[in-house]
């Protein structure tokens, strides 16, 4: 019986790390697109071109960061 719960705290301990590495993978995934695409955002904005129109998800939002965010969402859910 104590083998069976030792090998229960090891098996628990092992999902804490996976669920860390996980949430560590998906900061980095989502910052490296976010900015990729704040700066197509910005250069876009600036040369006065219609960039909602090329992330989708990011068509209704009013603002920039929000677009930005919506596409990066949206991309996200696509990849998983």
């Amino acid at each position: 019986m104590a083998t069976l719960t030792n090998h229960n705290a090891v098996t628990g301990t092992s999902q804490k790390h996976i669920e860390e590495r996980n949430s560590i993978a998906f900061t980095i995934i989502f910052v490296s697109i976010f900015t990729l695409f704040m700066g197509i955002a910005i250069l876009a904005f600036l040369f006065r071109l219609p960039w909602r129109s090329w992330f989708p998800g990011a068509e209704q939002s009013s603002s920039l960061i929000g677009g930005v965010k919506a596409a990066v969402y949206t991309l996200m859910a696509h990849l998983t």
